[in-house]
């Protein structure tokens, strides 16, 4: 306030005036001061006491937690302490576990190293009179020798390698001599035999024969059916396409469509699912799954119809419900061509007549022959040949153990464990490679009469060798100056081995060696 007072105003109210309110103004603000001094004085001491305040709260603080933490420290020593010792106490009784196993290991070492010790002082005594020995029959052989090599004027090698000569020369003309005589001996009870009972067997069959293909053929009223077939955009060809798992084949062929697959009950179903399409003229894609649907149930019932037809047309009773389903199956499923159920039938029957002539159980055989081939059913769904399939079947439902094994061993997969099973093999080369009872693509059939002369060509001695009667045969022409007639028997038989081994065909290949001597003279 007094700061505010200006010259002017001093002067207006005189010297004295001015003078005093000089005073009292220097007054005030002294004493102002020092009041702010005593203000800050009292602050100061106000925050130095709580400072000291927060101070000694701090340490407080920090002696509890360093209490605190010491505490918890001593505990987690004290519990690592306490495992730390469990485990040394541990480690020392494995350890005192193991010195003591080392001990008797070490024990158990010492006897067994007196013992070898023992052996080798035995075996060093014996070595000895071995050696011993050996010079002995050394020094007499040498002695032996020098007195051969002087009564017979030849040395040890030129001796050894005519006495080696003659040995093997004799050997092999009696090996192909006993081979010869064996072979004669064998086929003068057996041929005679084996000829009867098969050629009657085969007179005594007569089965209708037929070759199924994979394409079967509907015959439409007109052309106009074809695209009511197709339908808009395709869509009822795609359906009965889906709905039975064939292809349908629109093409030039009037008043026909092809249905293609390899599946005989699949294509079946189509056919006549098609058939019944075209008959009713309604066709859209909800009538063709109606149709199908109801088709494979019957086909059910016809598979199981022709399984009993085939059972009760070979005379085999009882059989499994499953193992009739399984047969009648066999009617839709082909063998290079061969209908499989038919195949079957003519197997039991053949079969049943060698039986018969041999004094076999008849029923017990028509039952192998119709069963024998069943694994085909199901091969295109199980792993494995259809052989070890038909087996399991065969056990799956009940059958005696000579039925299974005949079913396993038929194609020889497995050991014969009875004269059933040797001729269930039989009969079925017969029915399979009878003539037109199954076909091959002319690629493949080619291919096989090159490897059959192949084959052949590749050994030793021969000159030229001919594949005939469709492949049934080969004819070998040896070199009558490097074959004699008794290695012309062991040739034929390496050459049977060999075909055997890298060759698959059905039914047997004969293999004829023809060894020509020719006389050559002339007259002058």
């Amino acid at each position: 306030m007094f700061d505010q007072i200006n010259i002017t105003q001093i002067i207006a109210l005189g010297l004295p005036s001015a003078l005093v309110f000089f005073a009292l103004g220097y007054f005030i603000r002294k004493f102002a001061a020092e009041r702010k001094v005593k203000l800050a004085e009292a602050k100061a001491k106000e925050i130095l006491e709580n400072s000291k305040k927060d101070a000694e709260s701090i340490r407080r603080e920090a002696k509890l937690e360093t209490k605190d933490l010491l505490y918890r420290t001593r505990t987690e020593f004290e519990k690592e302490t306490r495992e730390t010792r469990q485990q040394l106490s541990a480690l020392e009784r494995r350890l005192m576990q193991k010195e003591e196993n080392i001990d008797r290991k070490v024990d158990i070492l010492d006897k067994k190293e007196r013992s070898i010790q023992s052996r080798e002082r035995n075996i060093a005594a014996y070595e000895k009179e071995v050696a011993r020995r050996n010079d002995e029959l050394k020094n007499l052989i040498e002695e032996e020798k020098q007195r051969l090599q002087k009564v017979s004027g030849l040395t040890a090698e030129a001796a050894k390698k005519i006495l080696l000569q003659r040995l093997e020369g004799e050997a092999k003309l009696e090996a192909a001599s006993l081979i010869r005589r064996v072979e004669e001996e064998a086929k003068e009870t057996a041929d005679k035999k084996a000829r009867e009972v098969v050629s009657l067997a085969i007179q005594r069959c007569a089965a209708d024969h037929t070759i199924e293909s994979t394409v079967s053929v509907v015959s439409l009223p007109n052309d106009e059916m074809k695209g009511r077939i197709i339908g808009r955009e395709g869509r009822n060809i795609r359906a009965l396409e889906i709905a039975t798992g064939v292809d349908v084949i629109v093409d030039d062929t009037p008043e026909a469509i092809t249905l293609s697959g390899f599946d005989l009950v699949k294509r079946e179903i189509a056919r006549t699912s098609l058939e019944r399409l075209i008959s009713d003229g309604r066709i859209h894609p909800a009538r063709i799954e109606e149709v199908v649907a109801k088709v494979k149930q019957e086909m059910e019932a016809t598979i199981r119809e022709e399984g009993k037809r085939a059972a009760f047309d070979s005379g085999v009773h009882r059989l499994h419900p499953e193992e009739i389903k399984l047969l009648g199956r066999l009617k839709y499923r082909t063998s290079f061509g061969q209908n499989v159920l038919q195949h079957s039938k003519e197997v039991a029957f053949l079969l049943g007549v060698m039986a018969s002539e041999l004094g076999i159980d008849f029923a017990l055989a028509r039952r192998v022959g119709l069963l024998h081939d069943i694994g085909k059913a199901v091969d295109h769904e199980v792993e494995g040949t259809h052989a070890k399939i038909g087996a399991d079947l065969a056990k799956k439902y009940g059958e005696s153990e000579l039925v299974i094994n005949a079913v396993a061993a038929h194609h020889q997969d497995v050991e014969a464990r009875s004269l059933l099973a040797v001729l269930v093999q039989a009969a079925d080369a017969i029915s399979a490679t009878r003539p037109g009872a199954r076909r091959e693509t002319l690629e493949s059939y080619v291919k096989r009469l090159e490897k059959l002369e192949s084959i052949a060509d590749s050994f030793k001695g021969v000159e030229k060798a001919y594949a005939i009667q469709a492949g049934r045969e080969v004819r070998v022409i040896v070199q009558p100056n490097k074959i004699s007639d008794a290695e012309a028997v062991v040739l034929a038989r390496e050459i049977k081995k060999k075909v055997e081994e890298g060759l698959e065909y059905p039914g047997q290949i004969k293999v004829t060696v023809i060894r020509e001597t020719r006389a050559i003279e002339y007259a002058k």
